[in-house]
């Protein structure tokens, strides 16, 4: 659960209310009723609140506010490393009068101790959040996927190549991410040519 855990955090602290959801959402739906289902399910739902709340969609805010007030009430107030207590009082907050919520100002959240951004994620966290930047960015999620595919080639390699460092790029540098997601897509596609010339030689 780390990575997603910590790639959905870092999504959300960039912004991104409405796409940190993704980073979780595949991990809490195979997970059984328990706490960590709870926790997800309630952080999925904050993040919910803030997208609803900066769209001044007071009753959506509102409802939300309560039910993952719920979900969270009974964790502890650091659970796996996050500040449940502060995302609680701000679900209360929120409940009683969403209008008087500063919405340009929402909290961060934080893991360890600490506000994360993309550039505290390692490589498993970093290969998650660019998958939800690809899908809620509009680029080719399979193009970035198998770019994800040959940099954990190149770490099995125990080599820090190219794919590994464009992929660090494509999710910390916001004002680049354009150019560095063709970049991407010209390696990728080299490397794909380089497969399908090979396939087949030795059947």
């Amino acid at each position: 659960m780390r990575p997603h855990l910590r790639a959905g955090i870092a999504v959300y602290n960039a912004g991104r209310y409405h796409a940190a959801h993704d980073a979780w959402e595949d991990r809490w739906l195979a997970l059984d009723t328990g706490d960590d289902e709870r926790f997800l399910h309630g952080l999925i739902q904050f993040t919910a609140v803030v997208h609803h709340g900066r769209g001044e969609n007071w009753s959506g805010a509102q409802g939300l506010a309560e039910s993952a007030g719920e979900y969270l009430t009974d964790l502890p107030a650091d659970y796996r490393g996050v500040d449940l207590e502060t995302v609680r009082r701000f679900l209360v907050r929120v409940a009683a009068d969403p209008e008087a919520i500063d919405w340009t100002e929402p909290p961060e959240l934080t893991h360890d101790g600490s506000v994360l951004g993309y550039e505290d994620l390692d490589f498993e966290a970093t290969a998650i959040a660019a998958t939800v930047i690809a899908e809620a960015d509009g680029y080719d999620e399979a193009l970035v996927e198998g770019a994800i595919d040959y940099a954990r080639d190149e770490l099995a390699d125990s080599e820090d190549g190219r794919f590994v460092g464009l992929l660090f790029s494509f999710v910390r540098e916001r004002d680049q991410r354009p150019v560095v997601y063709q970049r991407l897509g010209d390696h990728v596609r080299r490397e794909q040519q380089k497969d399908d010339d090979v396939a087949g030689l030795f059947d």
